[in-house]
């Protein structure tokens, strides 16, 4: 039953080619779903590409893949906030828990730049070009 689970995960992941994963224009969604995401790709042991925008939940590769599979190029950009939940009306609410979460499942290069930044906010903070690259591989 798990395994069937994997697979089916492991299927909704877009490849650009065996053994990679080519990240375009990926706004993030829930962190669980990433979590599930990344869990499967971690197991494969392909290889990530941003190859443009990877925001919110999204950016939970940084974490979840080695950084020596992770490469960038120059349209990478990620994009960071804080966690958060719907409160009243539907009104964004920061989610505290959540947000420890991302801060200590990212690598410690990131965790020090998101603090110099301010730290996770309700605010998008964006990583790209030569900063990101200081940071990840370019890929070839």
């Amino acid at each position: 039953m798990a395994t069937a689970m994997l697979s089916a995960v492991a299927a909704t992941i877009p490849k650009s080619s065996a053994g990679e994963l080519r990240i375009t224009d990926d706004h993030g969604g829930t962190i669980g779903a990433y979590w599930s995401r990344y869990t499967a790709l971690r197991r494969s042991g392909d290889r990530v590409i941003i190859d443009g925008l990877c925001s919110s939940a999204c950016t939970l590769v940084l974490g979840m893949v080695p950084p020596e599979r992770i490469c960038v190029t120059r349209n990478a950009l990620l994009g960071f906030h804080a966690a958060w939940q719907p409160g009243l009306l539907g009104l964004p609410v920061t989610n505290e828990p959540g947000t420890r979460t991302l801060m200590r499942l990212y690598p410690a290069p990131i965790r020090r730049w998101i603090m110099q930044q301010g730290g996770l906010g309700p605010h998008m903070i964006y990583l790209s070009g030569p900063k990101l690259m200081a940071f990840y591989r370019q890929c070839l």
